[in-house]
């Protein structure tokens, strides 16, 4: 079985139009660097059609192709970051429908902001009880730390269902706070609310040393692998994986992707059959290659409760 546990729907409704211009005008600058000059309208062109699959069907279709059984669809909360972001509850209902169109295929974690106050947390709750939603979603680059005390409401609901919590660590679209992606920054949480398992998205990736050592020393603190095709080393992302997975913390690492982040230069079967029957398991006890690959994701977010069919509270 694959669980994917961080796929985004691609939809400017999820992610806000100026986040997009500014990673065109990252690959634009690239481009220029090798001669190919005046690219970014075209670039933004390109990454706005692919951010029109508001209801999931090409999502679903790719996970399809790619022997995706299921997939985690992270849904941040952009609203106080970018003029372009939908209102929460909006983009609440949005992947609630796309759960509905698709059932049986995604768990949501939902974003929130410390800056919504009790509104905030009143919304997270009704995300769980109606929608069926599975956990919470940090995004600290916009603007906070991801153990700012605000957020302990938040967490002190995960800590009675049972939820876990995924925070962004790394860089991220380009007009935030970079400087909040450290997964340090989490200790403080994941110290104070014990009961609550903690996810250090694309932790496998950037800032790797820092978040292993957590999760290593952190009963509560888990990552993720997402991102890992842009990954910055030598040797590339299969003997940078490869290293990590023979670093003793198998029982703590998700299998992700961070799909659709990558759709412009490969597709998501490409990049499944690359992991899955290349050589960046050699080495690594089948019983902690399925653990990373699902074992671990189903272990965190209850087998019982995971997924939203039908309704929202269906399975819960």
């Amino acid at each position: 079985m694959i669980i994917d546990a961080h796929v985004t729907l691609a939809s400017v409704r999820a992610t806000p139009r100026d986040f997009l211009a500014a990673q065109a005008a990252n690959v634009a600058d690239r481009l220029a660097a090798y001669g190919v000059a005046d690219r970014h309208a075209a670039v933004l062109d390109q990454l706005l059609a692919g951010y029109a699959d508001h209801n999931g069907d090409r999502l679903v279709a790719e996970l399809d192709e790619a022997g995706v059984d299921q997939a985690v669809l992270v849904a941040a909360d952009y609203s106080h970051a970018s003029p372009y972001a939908v209102p929460p509850e909006e983009l609440a209902r949005l992947h609630h429908d796309v759960c509905v169109r698709h059932p049986g295929r995604f768990r949501v974690m939902w974003g929130v902001d410390p800056r919504a106050g009790a509104a905030g947390v009143e919304l997270f709750e009704r995300c769980v009880t109606e929608y069926g939603f599975a956990g919470m979603k940090l995004y600290p680059l916009t603007g906070y730390s991801p153990s700012d005390r605000r957020l302990y409401p938040y967490f002190e609901v995960c800590a009675a269902r049972g939820l876990p919590v995924l925070t962004h660590t790394g860089p991220g679209w380009g007009p935030l706070d970079f400087t909040l992606g450290r997964p340090l920054l989490v200790d403080d949480a994941a110290r104070d609310f014990p009961g609550v398992d903690f996810i250090l998205g694309h932790g496998g990736v950037t800032h790797v040393e820092e978040a292993s050592y957590l999760c290593a020393h952190r009963p509560n603190v888990h990552l993720d692998i997402s991102q890992f095709p842009s990954m910055l080393g030598v040797g590339g992302w299969v003997a940078h994986l490869n290293r990590l997975f023979r670093t003793g913390i198998n029982h703590k690492i998700l299998f992700g992707t961070c799909w659709p982040s990558f759709r412009m230069s490969a597709s998501l079967a490409t990049v499944v059959t690359e992991f899955t029957h290349g050589t960046v398991f050699a080495g690594v006890k089948r019983r902690e290659q399925q653990m990373i690959m699902s074992g671990n994701a189903l272990r965190l977010f209850g087998a019982g409760r995971a997924v939203v069919t039908t309704g929202g509270s269906d399975g819960r």
